[in-house]
């Protein structure tokens, strides 16, 4: 009786720890040691929860000056990164290692849209300058689509 007993409250308390919730935010468990990581939250700031102050927080001062001049994260979307959306789901390219290079406290790296615009679907992408400041990534730079008018 006494093992069973043990073994009912060994599995209800694994159950228990199993099915609990962590309630920290998304971007708490970002990867400083990943400059991929940072750079998806950054575009899921701006294009999913739509929050400028959120994103401005994972760019360089540089380039977070330059966000808050343009007011809104859709402003900022459309009129420098030059792609919009109403949703979109935003992945690290890694299909090529070369495409993804990391040299001390810079890297680029590729990110790839998927999303719809108006019932439309775009798929894109665009190549990101990060920087490495007091260990973390943030950043630097959105490279213009060479592609694009």
């Amino acid at each position: 009786m006494k093992t069973i007993l043990t073994t009912f409250v060994l599995i209800f308390s694994i159950l228990i720890v199993g099915c609990n919730e962590n309630t920290k935010p998304k971007d708490q468990y970002i990867d400083n040691d990943s400059p991929g990581d940072t750079a998806t939250v950054y575009f899921d700031a701006l294009y999913n929860q739509h929050n400028l102050q959120k994103a401005s927080n994972f760019a360089t001062p540089t380039l977070s000056r330059i966000m808050k001049s343009y007011g809104t994260a859709k402003q900022f979307a459309r009129s420098l990164i030059n792609l919009q959306y109403d949703e979109v789901v935003i992945e690290i390219d890694m299909s090529n290692s070369s495409l993804r290079e990391q040299y001390g406290n810079k890297a680029r790296i590729n990110i790839v849209f998927t999303g719809y615009f108006n019932g439309r679907k775009i798929d894109d992408f665009r190549t990101i300058e990060m920087l490495k400041i007091k260990g973390k990534w943030y950043v630097d730079k959105i490279v213009a689509d060479p592609y694009g008018r």
